[in-house]
């Protein structure tokens, strides 16, 4: 959700330091995992709009030729033996499929991250962002729309 893993980490962190801090306030009418989710997703949230205020980029370097390169781009592929074209390939359909998720909403991206990335129930989105499940299968379709849309000049 965060774009970098350093802000991710950051994140992860801080929430389990709500966590703990506000153990106290949990009123046990969710299950604990939904309570822990909601902490990270409305840190998320928070995050997300927070650097849209501050117009954060990705990091970028300039290499001995003077081109600016991304950094997040540039990870090497760790497996052993990737094929390097199927590598290119997978990287290029990442960048569109995550330039893609970056026109969605905070809120319709963290729908389709959770239920897509995650594997949680629709119910359960609902609850970590304190909605309805009606309410996230709504943003969820609405997401997937405007994915498609997006996605569809790939062919």
């Amino acid at each position: 959700m965060t774009g970098t893993e350093q802000d991710a980490q950051d994140i992860y962190q801080e929430a389990f330091l709500k966590a703990y801090r506000n153990l106290g306030s949990f009123r046990f009418e969710c299950s604990f995992y939904t309570w822990v989710y909601r902490i990270v997703s409305n840190l998320c949230l928070d995050h997300l709009r927070k650097r849209q205020v501050r117009k954060e980029t990705a990091p970028v370097v300039t290499d001995e030729d003077g081109v600016e390169r991304n950094i997040i781009e540039q990870v090497p592929d760790g497996r052993s033996g990737a094929d390097p074209e199927r590598d290119l390939m997978r990287r290029e359909l990442g960048a569109y499929i995550a330039k893609a998720l970056q026109k969605l909403t905070p809120r319709e991206r963290m729908v389709f991250e959770l239920k897509h990335y995650h594997g949680l129930k629709l119910k359960t989105v609902g609850e970590i962002l304190s909605t309805t499940e009606e309410t996230a299968k709504n943003t969820l379709f609405r997401a997937t729309q405007k994915l498609r849309a997006e996605l569809a000049g790939m062919r």
